[in-house]
């Protein structure tokens, strides 16, 4: 079995890291706290549409009630777990450094809560920011969550990003110097991308010695600057075979150092253009598992000293 996981996977589970960790069963609680974007100046990234399957929070209400709430469902099943307080939605450094702490130190005096979660751009993190985060980091357990989407400078042009590479890398780089548990966000099935490509990102994330990874599918949701270009210019999208042999090559040059905290994505059905198979999530990790020992691959099998 492979060493850095219980679940019987071929690859670094963050319930694995958590665990191994805590000595317990661990969650993310993500929270909504309003917090904006700002490329959304620019037009924004094409294929956002501010909203996120997996956010069980509602921003209508404050964020100690969207814990308690998220908590008790939890609690339901796992009785004993613990939990990250994650400030999963929008760029929340481009919020007020003063209104995020006062969250912070409240949500760090409820029981159980055993680190924080921040989600951001690397294009917001000035030395004020990485400054409190280096005080917070000695507090409590602290993972900073960066979209790169991906490492090939004309793909984040296309979509929009709003930063290059080099941001990314310097972001990461100032996060290291504190020790801080980073975490990049990258998507598989951007437009024009080949498999080398998608490839190519998770080996410039083990170049860079990021701690962790979430990879996500691209996928179409209505009002979105991408499903005007689906539209007009017939773009493909992967098939679910596709993916999967994408994601299962990307696992075999990932160092298996790294968590892997994210195999796909969660689309809201309702907004869902394309792809429609994603909307199986489970179906999709079980045939990824199959693939892999299908292979007889595990993670970081080709980066292996």
């Amino acid at each position: 079995m492979f060493k850095y996981t219980l679940d019987n996977k071929r690859y670094h589970t963050l319930n694995y890291f958590f665990k191994t960790k805590f000595g317990q069963k661990v969650f993310k609680v993500p929270l909504n706290i309003n917090s904006t974007c700002p490329n959304k100046i620019n037009g924004g990234c094409i294929f956002c549409s501010n909203n996120s399957a997996s956010n069980i929070s509602d921003n209508s209400v404050d964020i100690l009630t969207q814990f308690e709430k998220a908590k008790n469902i939890l609690e339901k099943k796992w009785p004993n777990s613990l939990y990250i307080a994650y400030f999963q939605s929008g760029t929340n450094t481009y919020n007020n450094i003063e209104k995020i702490k006062k969250y912070i130190d409240t949500l760090l005096t409820i029981p159980k809560v055993v680190g924080i979660s921040i989600a951001t751009r690397p294009d917001c993190l000035n030395d004020k920011w990485l400054k409190y985060f280096d005080e917070l980091n000695k507090k409590t357990f602290l993972m900073i969550e960066l979209g790169l989407q991906s490492s090939k400078e004309e793909t984040l042009k296309f979509i929009n990003r709003g930063h290059d590479v080099k941001c990314f890398t310097k972001a990461v780089k100032d996060l290291q110097k504190t020790k801080i548990f980073t975490v990049a966000h990258i998507i598989n099935g951007l437009p024009f991308e080949t498999k080398e490509d998608m490839i190519n990102t998770v080996k410039y994330l083990n170049d860079l010695k990021i701690d962790a990874i979430k990879i996500h599918m691209l996928y179409i949701s209505k009002n979105t600057k991408l499903a005007d270009i689906y539209k007009k210019q017939n773009i493909e999208v992967l098939k679910k075979e596709e993916y999967i042999d994408i994601v299962c090559s990307q696992l075999e040059y990932i160092n298996e150092k790294i968590v892997i905290e994210r195999l796909t994505g969660d689309p809201i059905k309702d907004e869902l253009i394309e792809p429609k198979w994603l909307l199986k999530k489970f179906c999709v990790l079980n045939d990824i598992d199959k693939e892999m020992v299908k292979r007889n691959i595990y993670q970081g099998i080709l980066t292996k000293e």
